[in-house]
């Protein structure tokens, strides 16, 4: 697969992330678009990574995908103290803002697939009110469970009828990244963006973590604490996993470079 803007991957833990910020996603992005790509993007967090080191399947897909940006300090964090320097956080939420302000100025046109019953419709519409210029095409709240090949197909021909440039995709981590690696060779969209939470976040259907604790690698704990039945089983397993793994992967480098080895990989 074409690499947008010849930007570097390090390995985190098993998943190849890109090396990049906030700018560089939304140049990357925009790249796709223009030449009329297929391809999708991953924003991935210490969840995602996790997940992806006991899920072949999904550690494939993030191998495949156009760009796999740093969702967490975590993995920030750590990509920068394995050399690259450059990596900066791009969060699902501002990714979204920064592409939304892009397409209402060059006119790339939306669609919005995800989020619970309604949250879609809310989205767009807040979005076009902070974006009065923002065109899009459609939106779809799939039901809580696999589609039927019939509905499915329908969903597919909604989608490349609407002759969307940007798919977002709000279905949270694994199931976000499955269906874009599944559809996207069905779909005629340029560029398919999972990002999950920001559809909640940015319709205003559910509080965002304070840019301090954001910052300071505590969003979890703020989204643990608005949701403790539904998160607990997932941080109790991610936090101590990666720390652990993260520090472990650290001191391997260190120890490499302590003895001349060249230091972990980034291509």
């Amino acid at each position: 697969m074409t690499r947008s803007h010849a930007i570097g991957r390090i390995d985190i833990l098993g998943v190849p992330v890109s090396t990049t910020g906030l700018g560089g996603a939304v140049a990357a992005i925009e790249d796709i678009i223009l030449r009329h790509g297929r391809e999708y993007v991953c924003i991935t967090g210490a969840h995602g990574v996790i997940e992806s080191r006991r899920d072949a399947r999904l550690q494939a897909i993030h191998e495949d995908a156009g760009l796999v940006t740093a969702d967490g300090m975590p993995v920030v964090w750590l990509a920068r103290a394995l050399g690259a320097r450059e990596t900066r956080r791009v969060y699902g939420p501002d990714l979204m803002k920064a592409l939304t302000e892009l397409s209402a100025r060059r006119g790339y046109r939306q669609f919005y697939y995800g989020g619970a019953p309604g949250v879609a419709d809310k989205l767009a519409s807040e979005l076009i009110r902070r974006n009065p210029q923002l065109k899009v095409v459609g939106t779809i709240c799939p039901p809580f469970r696999p589609l039927m090949p019939a509905e499915d197909d329908a969903v597919v021909d909604a989608i490349n009828r609407s002759d969307a440039d940007i798919v977002w995709i709000g279905l949270s981590t694994p199931k976000q990244e499955y269906w874009m690696a599944e559809h996207r060779r069905r779909l005629n969209a340029p560029v398919l963006v999972g990002v999950g939470a920001a559809f909640d976040f940015l319709s205003g259907s559910k509080r965002q973590a304070p840019r301090w604790m954001q910052r300071s690698g505590l969003e979890w704990l703020f989204r643990l604490l608005v949701e403790p039945r539904r998160l607990w089983r997932r941080y109790a397993v991610i936090v101590p996993s990666f720390a652990l793994l993260a520090f472990r992967r650290w001191a391997a480098a260190t120890f490499r470079l302590g003895h001349g080895s060249p230091p972990a990989a980034i291509r």
